[in-house]
């Protein structure tokens, strides 16, 4: 299948935004790009509609911006919008559609469990800004403050204790703030 969000059709956005593949050698040396560039490929993948601000599925995107506005709240959602502008909007957009919209909007994990990775992936990377949201979204999605705990002590084991001192930190922040 080549339809939208179809495993082809992703791995060819991934693809073109993300690494080039390595071609038949024309040497015998193992590691020859193809012809095409790295920068050729993010180049094309760049002018792509997406990318120019064009919702390429209205009704995944409408989908997405429905789950996002459940787990991050409305105000929340609604003011990456209101700020946004011609350069970042496009971001806006991309990540609507398909992490919220093809990502979350899959039917095999359940939103708790989702939360929960999201948390331990975005902690490891050390991105304050989206952790913090995302604890706020953990916990309407039915994570407790004792689950947040849990993964927070993964992440500290497997991405080192600076990282998990900083979920921490923001996952007490966000718990103040709430008044839990």
């Amino acid at each position: 299948a080549t339809g939208r969000g179809s495993p082809e059709r992703l791995g060819n956005l991934c693809r073109f935004a993300f690494c080039a593949k390595p071609a038949a050698p024309k040497s015998n040396h193992p590691n020859r790009l193809h012809d095409v560039t790295l920068a050729s490929e993010s180049a094309r993948f760049a002018r792509s509609s997406i990318f120019r601000g064009d919702i390429v599925d209205k009704e995944t995107f409408e989908r997405g911006l429905a789950i996002r506005k459940e787990v991050l709240g409305a105000e929340f959602v609604e003011k990456s919008f209101a700020t946004a502008d011609d350069f970042n909007r496009p971001m806006q957009e991309l990540t609507t559609q398909y992490c919220w919209g093809e990502t979350w909007g899959r039917p095999g994990l359940d939103r708790k469990t989702r939360s929960m990775l999201n948390l331990a992936m975005i902690g490891a990377l050390n991105r304050p800004h989206e952790f913090k949201a995302h604890v706020r979204g953990a916990i309407k999605n039915g994570v407790s403050k004792d689950e947040i705990r849990e993964v927070l002590l993964q992440v500290a084991i497997y991405c080192g204790v600076p990282a998990g001192m900083d979920t921490f930190r923001m996952a007490k922040e966000v718990f103040t703030e709430l008044g839990i």
